[in-house]
């Protein structure tokens, strides 16, 4: 190779590669301190943009989860209300069995009527405060008003789409949804105070227990899939999460060794760039006499 003073190629090719080494060197340390071998679009344009779809459903996701977990609380506030009102509607079967007694005396089925009452209106009670979230499915009312059977469900988001829905039924759980007011004629009186109005109650006692087990059933049975969506949606935001890291997430290890190895380069390349720098002295050394 000629030597110049006005041209050093020796230099200029060592200055190339020091700087590809710098860009190498910037880039691993990026990925390094990221953590991610694709930043941006400008990384890799198709792989940027399929991890940001994975990302947008990775969202989507969340507020389906967030929706199952709402209908998954409200089950649970309402079947805790629906199993004390079904344990209450035992204990008013056992009243109004006490009270049909024949050889009960009027002071002693007024005792008997006392509880009754209390317990209907205890029933009532945990039914109308079953809420969660300003949602209740067991007071007989949608949005706060009355409204006539069959009442409409309560819908929560099943998928990314918003096209998929979990239905939870509401269950009318009180007083007059377990048909425990009034009788027919001749009684008027929901009441244990003879033993013929003690009858009648006992029958529709027996009835709402019917009643509120199978509506219970039914509610069990609608929170047991909402929890199995939910744990399907878990799963499935976790092999997203998976799926998007193997796309741009940097191999840490691979990439340790690499700034290592770049490193070194780095000092290798700036040590032949001096001695390449060096070399127009040597023909300034031919010209002393």
């Amino acid at each position: 190779m000629t030597n110049s003073v006005l041209t050093n190629a020796s230099a200029l090719i060592a200055l190339q590669n020091l700087n590809s080494t710098n860009n190498k060197l910037a880039a691993t340390q990026s990925r390094v301190n990221t953590g991610l071998k694709v930043q941006g679009a400008k990384d890799n344009a198709a792989t940027w943009a399929i991890a940001q779809n994975q990302r947008a459903d990775t969202g989507a996701l969340e507020a389906v989860k967030t929706s199952m977990n709402r209908a998954t609380s409200l089950a649970d506030v309402s079947l805790a209300a629906g199993a004390q009102i079904s344990d209450l509607l035992i204990e008013l079967r056992e009243k109004a069995t006490a009270a049909a007694d024949p050889s009960q005396t009027v002071a002693t089925r007024k005792a008997y009527n006392d509880e009754f009452q209390s317990l209907l209106k205890s029933l009532q009670s945990f039914a109308d405060n079953a809420t969660f979230d300003g949602e209740n499915i067991l007071n007989g009312k949608v949005g706060g008003v009355a409204g006539t059977p069959p009442l409409p469900p309560l819908d929560f988001l099943a998928n990314v789409g918003a096209t998929e829905t979990i239905s939870m039924n509401r269950q009318d759980m009180t007083v007059t949804g377990l048909g425990l007011t009034g009788f027919t004629a001749p009684a008027t009186a929901f009441d244990l105070l003879s033993k013929d109005n003690a009858e009648a109650a006992l029958k529709k006692v027996v009835t709402g227990l019917d009643t509120a087990n199978a509506r219970l059933a039914e509610l069990g049975a609608q929170s047991k899939q909402v929890e199995k969506h939910n744990t399907f949606v878990s799963k499935l935001m976790d092999s997203l999460e998976v799926g998007i890291g193997n796309l741009v997430d940097a191999d840490m290890a691979k990439e340790s060794a690499r700034l290592q190895a770049l490193q070194v380069q780095q000092q290798l390349g700036a040590q032949a760039l001096s001695i390449a720098n060096q070399a127009p002295q040597i023909i300034l050394s031919l010209f002393k006499g």
